[in-house]
């Protein structure tokens, strides 16, 4: 097949671990006799730097024109003054509108290898194998912003029908898994959690009624998914709740830098990026885990391009390498020797050669 791919390097450790990413997805091509056109564009702070725009009109439209858009990480302290007036950030918030992709799905699964990356007792990690479905284009990220010299006003707004769709892509992924969705919200206090809870509720028993539902506060789904992870299988919820309990998931598998998602609207293009941050404190240093990024080009051969044996080989090969012990250092025991981002990619290459 020909497809064409939008990458966006951005900032910090982005272009290093995007590098990687882009290797195996060549690899992958090659293997399996398929035509991937990448088209490299400048974004995120360095964007700022070169343009004065976090998102050039030039990157939006070639992300537009494209069948997927790989995105390493953006931002970092250079950007981030209070007194800022263009921000990394605003660039992704618009990227995301644009493309309309609303629904950001984040899987956790835990290899029994990596129990002792994590802080959690490996007897709470066994089992644990979850998708967070993350409202992504709505919310208090996109809602009316004011400031005065007295005041701060950030407003959190949804509407039915955003929080129809989302549960129905939360719901169609439970009916592929293990049946049981999780909703997340804040009903005892906010008015925006009193609808998504009524909304949710309705469409999953009028739409879905092979779908266990249940209904969980967020300050208290924060406590479960440490106490008890493995007992979530598909959890839903909002913008912020969902950028929150994510990076307290990750944790579950031990480090950020494992951890891929995907960006997905109505259509087939889809915006996918490790859930890590720029991580500038490590920048250029080549110690960067790039496995979060090569899973997430897994993510997008499967969700934009329909190829699914070819993710699961990409998959298996990370999986593997991580199972015979290649570690970088944020995953790694204290002492035992570490790969380099470049060498992390070299061990899942070499696994995907031993297919064929």
């Amino acid at each position: 097949m020909k497809a064409h791919v939008a990458v966006l390097g951005g900032d910090g450790i982005g272009p290093e671990v995007i590098a990687e990413g882009i290797r195996c997805l060549k690899a992958v091509a090659e293997s399996f006799g398929h035509d991937i056109e990448l088209t490299e564009l400048a974004f995120g702070g360095a964007a700022i730097d070169a343009l004065g725009n976090p998102l050039p009109p030039a990157t939006l439209q070639g992300c537009l024109r494209a069948d997927a858009v790989l995105l390493g990480a953006i931002g970092g302290p250079k950007w981030s003054a209070p007194t800022a007036k263009v921000r990394p950030e605003q660039g992704l918030l618009q990227l995301r509108r644009e493309l309309g992709v609303y629904a950001n799905l984040r899987p956790v699964k835990v290899l029994p290898s990596l129990a002792g990356a994590s802080t959690i007792k490996p007897e709470i990690l066994q089992g644990v194998d979850l998708v967070f479905v993350r409202e992504l284009t709505g919310g208090i990220y996109f809602g009316e912003k004011r400031r005065d010299a007295t005041t701060a006003v950030d407003v959190c707004t949804y509407t039915v029908q955003e929080v129809e769709r989302i549960t129905r892509v939360a719901a169609r992924l439970a009916q592929q898994r293990r049946r049981k969705l999780t909703s997340i919200d804040k009903s005892n206090v906010l008015e925006t959690s009193r609808l998504w809870r009524e909304v949710s509720e309705r469409v999953v028993r009028a739409e879905f009624p092979d779908i266990t539902l249940e209904h969980v506060l967020v300050d208290a789904a924060a406590m479960h998914l440490i106490r008890r992870p493995k007992d979530f299988d598909v959890l839903v919820t909002e913008n912020m709740f969902g950028d929150i309990l994510t990076d307290e998931a990750s944790m579950l598998s031990g480090s950020l830098g494992l951890l891929p998602s995907a960006s997905l609207g109505d259509g087939r293009r889809g915006l996918y990026e490790p859930i890590h941050g720029s991580a500038p404190d490590i920048a250029g240093r080549g110690i960067a885990n790039p496995c979060g990024t090569i899973l997430s080009v897994a993510m997008l051969l499967r969700h934009s391009l329909g190829l699914n044996t070819e993710a699961e080989v990409l998959e298996a090969a990370v999986h593997r390498a991580l199972e015979d012990g290649a570690r970088t250092p944020d995953i790694a025991a204290c002492g035992t020797r570490t790969l380099s981002t470049r060498e992390m990619g070299d061990v899942v290459l070499a696994n995907l050669a031993k297919r064929e």
